[in-house]
């Protein structure tokens, strides 16, 4: 099961609306969807949560280029709105480093196997064979000016996005959404 919530920071606190992912395809889809919900560009959070799996925090500052942060990259791999998240810059992957030949498996494996031990420790990406690692990826400081440090943003596990509007002092808001 799912939630996503927008928080968006105004001058009164954070307004909270809940939020429908299924026309979002993109990282891009997702920021503008984000920026509609303050015109004062103000700070906008997405927050994603899979039950018990995975969370995403997402965070939009105007016209900034969104900020991202994903508990666990392999099981956020998994999920359709995990890989809206899961960009080659947030994985550290050159989007043009591949052609064509590296499709074909020319490298001397055989067979799904990738000759590379550290592959075994990642789940490949639903479509691109490509491994994603297990634990957190992108943005860890992404909400410590609104006080979640890093630490505490990586120690979250279960229920994270209500420990994260607990934070921020915003819980009261989201519930009315949940």
């Amino acid at each position: 099961m799912y939630f996503a919530a927008l928080l968006a920071r105004t001058e009164d606190g954070w307004e909270a609306s809940d939020t429908e992912l299924d026309d979002v395809e993109t990282l891009s889809d997702l920021a503008d969807l984000a920026r509609e919900a303050s015109p004062d560009e103000d700070t906008v959070l997405v927050l994603i949560e899979q039950e018990d799996a995975w969370f995403g925090v997402v965070r939009v500052d105007g016209e900034d280029d969104p900020r991202i942060y994903v508990s666990d990259a392999a099981a956020a791999a998994r999920s359709s709105y995990g890989e809206i998240l899961l960009t080659d810059e947030l994985l550290g992957r050159d989007p043009d480093d591949g052609d064509d030949l590296d499709a074909l498996d020319l490298d001397g494996t055989e067979d799904g196997d990738s000759g590379d031990d550290e592959a075994d420790d990642a789940d490949p990406v639903a479509g691109t064979g490509e491994a994603v690692p297990h634990g957190p990826v992108g943005d860890a400081q992404i909400l410590d000016d609104l006080g979640v440090s890093e630490k505490e943003l990586r120690s979250l596990a279960t229920d994270a996005v209500t420990e994260i509007a607990e934070a921020l002092g915003a819980s009261e808001t989201l519930e009315t959404v949940r």
